[in-house]
């Protein structure tokens, strides 16, 4: 299959994970959009009172995927993300199916050490559940509970977690780990790249 039609395969399907399969590159790029209206009421009932960290937009062949905010209480810093209360925010710029969502998200956190075969049918399982399929303009917020939990929201209301120390790295590094596929967007999520 040419890139085209790969493309066009993918967009017709809604699926970053269609196009990763192509080997269709995704970019990340700085925006500087204000945070979603709803955001602050679930994040604040969940870890107080929050900031802005940084935010950064995923592009694939020009086309707007989503936009996504580092939100915490406290600084995060680059070397020990994963032992802090934050949330990340995702809006969508156009429709996703939860379940490829779901698939996608499994194959980033295989990106990172100390993935675990044996509980990943499980971890898929439960995203599928969790991720619902998304059009533009919808959210799903993760906060992570550090060596605890994750807890998902979409649209601002509750939609479940994942109570599993392991998980709960291995998914926020989909975005902040030094592995993760998008160095641009991360640097942009520490608030280190406009």
């Amino acid at each position: 299959m040419n890139r085209r039609d790969c493309l066009d395969f993918a967009l017709r399907h809604g699926s970053l994970a269609a196009a990763a399969l192509c080997g269709l590159p995704a970019r990340a790029q700085s925006v500087a959009t204000p945070a979603a209206p709803g955001a602050a009421t679930e994040l604040r009932a969940e870890l107080g009172e929050v900031r802005l960290q940084g935010q950064g937009r995923l592009r694939f062949f020009g086309l707007h995927v989503y936009d996504i905010r580092l939100w915490a209480g406290t600084p995060v810093a680059e070397q020990n993300w994963a032992s802090q209360a934050l949330a990340l925010e995702i809006e969508y710029a156009r429709g996703l199916v939860g379940e490829q969502i779901a698939e996608r998200s499994l194959a980033e956190m295989k990106r990172q050490p100390g993935f675990d075969a044996k509980a990943a049918p499980q971890w898929l399982l439960r995203m599928k559940e969790l991720f619902p399929d998304v059009k533009a303009g919808d959210r799903i917020t993760g906060v992570q509970r550090a060596g605890e939990a994750t807890r998902f929201f979409v649209n601002g209301r509750p939609a479940g977690e994942v109570r599993d120390a392991l998980f709960t790295r291995l998914f926020f590094g989909i975005w902040l780990a030094p592995e993760t596929s998008e160095p641009a967007m991360r640097q942009q999520l520490f608030g280190l790249s406009r």
